[in-house]
């Protein structure tokens, strides 16, 4: 009698255990075109997480999502019926709409006035727009005339309402691939998976470890507008990384270098030393916007800042030809021993 009742119990236990070897973690991915660029996702298959396919439809639905809410690029999106409106309008948006808002607004009032998401007009001013034109080198009367329509001051929430007491325009660009890799995240941690690495539009994000104990490696890129180099590479846990840089938008005119990266205070592009700023946080959306406020203050404003705000971030400046770089204490404590180029 015991014989007989052992057996069955064995054999389950040994088909349990069969069942657990043959199952293996392992690293798998997918990827695609979105917010005119691309998105990739790896994460690691474990038990309890989705089927690939139903990660990628979660994934690709919230960015489709965020697409139709946030595109400065199609007429048709929620942003760019806002834009449209004359100032004294209020219009009904989505709830990632207001959250984006109120973080640009916080954000703007912590840098002061480093980062403002209504430079849309200066933008293509500039030529650096959905309707910017083409490397034009505009007047200081032009842009006099767009900075009477640029103020992230005209802007407040109204309820579920946005508004507008100027003819402002806004553009997500410095915030929206960050909170899409936030959202992203989110999204894949309640489908069970609890290491990824996010990837959207260069915005990235990765918690975890890989089979085998591994953590995820990013590599941090040399401002080089030639070809890609890494200049540290880093390893990640529960970190996002944003990395804002003047070394590819630009254009030259008359021996004159002309970044993307635009000054609310001036209304011209960024002129100083600084080539490119990495900044590392818990939340990508505020590495996203923070890392194109301190690329606005610029050397020696953003160090000092980043420093008093106890913030994770790499600093490249140019030193004639060549580049030196500055890190805060927060990074070197975090990543002091990394290998840097």
């Amino acid at each position: 009698m015991v014989k007989a009742f052992l057996q069955p119990v064995m054999t389950a236990a040994l088909a349990a255990a069969l069942a657990g070897c043959l199952f293996q973690e392992q690293v798998e991915s997918f990827d695609g075109p979105t917010m005119g660029s691309t998105y990739s996702v790896k994460y690691v298959r474990s038990k309890g997480v989705a089927p690939r396919e139903a990660l990628q439809a979660e994934t690709e639905a919230i960015l489709a999502e965020l697409d139709r809410q946030l595109s400065t690029y199609r007429d048709d999106s929620d942003i760019a019926r806002f834009n449209r409106l004359p100032g004294g309008e209020c219009q009904p948006v989505a709830e990632d709409l207001r959250t984006l808002v109120a973080a640009g607004e916080r954000l703007s009032r912590q840098t002061g006035g480093s980062l403002d998401l209504t430079l849309e007009p200066l933008l293509d001013l500039w030529g650096f727009g959905p309707r910017g034109r083409v490397e034009n080198v505009p007047s200081a009367s032009e842009i006099a005339e767009a900075r009477r329509k640029v103020g992230h001051q005209h802007l407040h929430l109204d309820g579920e309402r946005l508004c507008k007491d100027a003819p402002v325009q806004v553009d997500f660009n410095s915030i929206a691939a960050g909170y899409a890799v936030d959202r992203v995240a989110a999204r894949l941690k309640d489908l069970g998976v609890s290491s990824y690495l996010v990837e959207i539009t260069g915005e990235l994000k990765a918690e975890g470890r890989k089979p085998g104990g591994e953590p995820w490696r990013i590599a941090i890129e040399a401002p080089r507008d030639d070809e890609r180099v890494a200049q540290q590479v880093i390893a990640l846990d529960g970190l996002a990384v944003s990395t804002s840089g003047d070394y590819r938008n630009y254009y030259e005119r008359d021996g004159r270098r002309y970044s993307h990266t635009l000054d609310p205070v001036t209304g011209a592009p960024i002129e100083h030393r600084l080539a490119a700023v990495t900044v590392l946080h818990a939340s990508a959306l505020e590495a996203d916007g923070l890392s194109t406020a301190l690329m606005v203050m610029g050397p020696d404003k953003g160090l000092e800042y980043a420093n008093r705000e106890q913030l994770s971030a790499l600093f490249v400046v140019r030193q004639g030809q060549e580049f030196t770089s500055m890190a805060t204490a927060a990074f070197d404590r975090q990543f002091g021993g990394g290998e840097r180029k």
